[in-house]
């Protein structure tokens, strides 16, 4: 008989053993033809550099963002000329339009007599109560929603000095009042974000705004800086909030080009679990057990599953100390060694191929794995939740 262990092992037993917190549930904003909010994917979201009246290398810029996947699109106004270009940019794109104000509320009320599909504002510095009545009432009256974003950059004097400087109490406080305010004024259409260079201020203003509001976030590190530690810090900071199922709208903020941000955002997306679109590909790193030409398969595994937008985890591991057990643990997977390899689909080994084969090996598998859960992947006509658990590991699949 086993001794009794020294640990609560009452604790693992009684442990969520597929680990994940489910999506914070926020009521549904319409922006354009994208809904947010719900059980709706999280949107990624970019902002252009140019300025706003070069209407031309707007356009440019934004059409750059489409092909690379992006839902939603931010254009800062802060001059007449800014609000005069965005109907012509707004009926030659095809994604909805954001107009991004500071400062001065006539440019809010300006930009929304053209055709944008969200408005931006930062109350904390538009300059008063009143001036924000107005741009709320302007927005319910044209039925647009409107993002109130709160940065720990220009917080309201008073919450500094009411928590002694800007902390995630002070910002949340910030954000609720202006949600109060516009409340009064019969307006719900609001997205909020709570935004902070800092990623623990970040992280803890999200999770106490979450506990206290049913508003859709957009999520972001402000100011994050250069690539490539950007996105790591982005990375580290969205990570927490996205595990916690908050977010309803992503941007990663670089320094620069904006168009690598829409990969660094479904990037944090897929690991994260909360948006996957693509196969999840597992490779061992480089160590001396290493006996197949591990790189060179992988990257003709990366251009072979290029564009598949299947939830599946693909585990390719060149030694054989660890990977039979993960090979088991993917949906497909192979332990090679040694000139071959052992090919695994839902746990059981089902052949054993020659190196050089081993790509069109796990094709084969894939093929026959998507076959298998042809019913159960998503499609545009079914709801996102419908599909998701979808995978041995369970990977959620959004559609789309």
């Amino acid at each position: 008989m086993t001794a009794a262990s020294r640990f609560n092992i009452g604790l693992l037993e009684a442990a969520q053993k597929v680990p994940g917190k489910p999506r914070h549930k926020t009521r549904e904003v319409k922006i354009g033809g994208v809904v947010i909010g719900g059980s709706n994917p999280i949107a990624v979201q970019s902002m252009t550099t140019t300025d706003t009246f070069d209407v031309e290398g707007t356009i440019k810029q934004i059409h750059a963002l489409e092909e690379a996947g992006c839902e939603l699109v931010r254009v800062t106004v802060p001059k007449p000329e800014d609000a005069g270009a965005l109907t012509q940019i707004k009926t030659r794109i095809g994604i909805p339009l954001i107009c991004d104000i500071h400062f001065d509320y006539k440019m809010a009320l300006a930009a929304l007599d053209h055709p944008v599909d969200k408005i931006r504002i930062n109350p904390g510095n538009i300059g008063g109560m009143d001036r924000f009545r107005q741009v709320v009432r302007k927005a319910k009256d044209r039925g647009l929603p409107m993002r109130i974003g709160v940065n720990a950059g220009s917080l309201e004097r008073e919450f500094n000095e009411k928590y002694g400087f800007p902390c995630p109490p002070a910002m949340v406080e910030s954000a609720l009042r202006y949600i109060e305010i516009a409340e009064a004024e019969g307006y719900r259409d609001i997205v909020v974000s709570i935004k902070s260079s800092d990623v623990l201020v970040a992280v803890e203003a999200y999770r106490l705004f979450a506990q206290l509001a049913d508003y859709p976030t957009h999520i972001g590190i402000t100011e994050a800086g250069k690539p490539p530690y950007a996105v790591t810090k982005s990375a580290a900071g969205l990570a927490p909030i996205l595990l916690d199922g908050i977010g309803d709208t992503i941007r990663i903020s670089l320094l620069g080009d904006p168009v690598p941000e829409i990969a660094a955002a479904f990037d944090i997306l897929q690991a994260t679990q909360r948006r996957v679109r693509r196969p999840e590909l597992i490779a061992c790193p480089t160590c001396g057990r290493l006996a197949i030409d591990l790189e060179k398969i992988i990257a003709e595994l990366e251009g072979r599953l290029n564009g598949k937008r299947l939830p599946v985890k693909i585990s390719v591991l060149g030694c054989v100390v660890n990977g039979p057990g993960e090979a088991r643990e993917a949906d497909i997977g192979i332990a090679a060694g040694n000139g071959q390899g052992m090919i695994f689909r839902n746990g059981e080994m089902v052949r054993r191929v020659p190196e050089a084969e081993i790509v069109d090996g796990l094709m084969e598998e894939l093929a026959r794995w998507e076959t298998e859960n042809a019913g159960r992947l998503a499609t545009p006509g079914r709801q996102p939740g419908e599909a998701e658990g979808l995978g041995r590991r369970k990977l959620p699949v959004v559609a789309g």
